[in-house]
């Protein structure tokens, strides 16, 4: 969805319109540094240090589904045409379900004024769902008691980027597709001891051996995406669960416009969370025609 939306002829002008509309699939950010809390979380009575980084990676995912609920910060990044705009989101995601709720917000200067008038945007708040967005104060002509739903499975980068949020379970489905895996060490993260991996993921190979859940928005990206390989940065604690990941995806919004660059990082504590996501009814649902500046 976002990726057809960016045709406007510059890689500024994509990513400040983008931004403006609240639909975020070419905006990211980066995170100050690697905190993010992991008290309360527990010690890990086993360590993953001699386990074959294969299978960590591709197991990731279980040992999450395993976890339940956690609480997540996210960063996304973009870079088109010389421009790089920031998002930020917070809250918490129930990898059993594949549900979450969190709150994107958008950077102040990415364009124009919020409903309010002040310099900048209101925050957005996403509900992650298998197969489906929805966004409320997604603007753009959108009243405010209502919802904009997307269906992931119909968009060109199967929700990696379009909400300026990777989906929680998404991201670490990916993992599953990893080859060229190193070890890169042993660090602290957050006061927790994680193990970090580098490698490549290949979204195809990644969609196939995803959850059914999970496989028709990572199959949609497979064949969305101008690249199949998606490099990342994976820190695993000594119970095997994903604590931090950074994926680093490219694609081209148009054939003769520049690559566009978008760093998603997320960051996971908090497991063993209680949480709770009520979608809501058809008749919030917004179906109106959505204004795209």
């Amino acid at each position: 969805m976002v990726v057809q939306q960016c045709r406007d002829g510059g890689g500024a002008r994509a990513v400040r319109a983008l931004a403006a509309a609240g639909v975020i699939a070419v905006t990211a950010g980066c995170f100050g540094g690697d905190g993010g809390g992991g008290a309360g979380d527990g010690a890990g009575q086993r360590s993953v240090a001699a386990d074959r980084p294969l299978d960590l990676l591709g197991r990731a995912a279980d040992v999450l589904v395993e976890a339940g609920g956690a609480e997540t910060r996210t960063s996304m990044e973009t870079a088109a045409g010389g421009t790089r705009v920031t998002i930020r989101g917070q809250g918490a995601y129930d990898f059993r379900k594949q549900m979450g709720r969190l709150r994107v917000v958008l950077p102040k200067d990415a364009a124009g004024e919020d409903a309010a008038g002040a310099g900048g945007h209101r925050p957005i708040t996403e509900l992650l769902a298998p197969g489906a967005l929805y966004m409320k104060n997604r603007g753009a002509g959108v009243p405010d008691d209502k919802w904009v739903r997307i269906d992931t499975t119909g968009l060109k980068d199967g929700n990696l980027v379009t909400g300026g949020v990777t989906d929680p379970m998404a991201a670490a489905e990916l993992l599953r597709g990893a080859a060229d895996v190193t070890y890169a060490g042993k660090t602290e993260l957050a006061g927790v001891t994680v193990h970090h991996y580098r490698g490549v993921a290949d979204l195809g190979r990644a969609a196939r051996a995803a959850s059914p859940q999970s496989r028709g928005a990572l199959g949609a990206a497979a064949k969305g995406f101008s690249k199949d390989a998606v490099p990342f940065d994976a820190y695993l604690d000594e119970d095997g669960r994903l604590r931090k990941v950074r994926h680093r995806f490219t694609f081209s919004t148009d054939a003769r416009g520049p690559e566009v660059s978008v760093v998603s990082t997320l960051l996971l504590y908090g497991f063993g969370l209680p949480v709770t996501v009520t979608l809501p009814d058809e008749d919030a649902i917004y179906t109106g025609e959505i204004r795209q500046g």
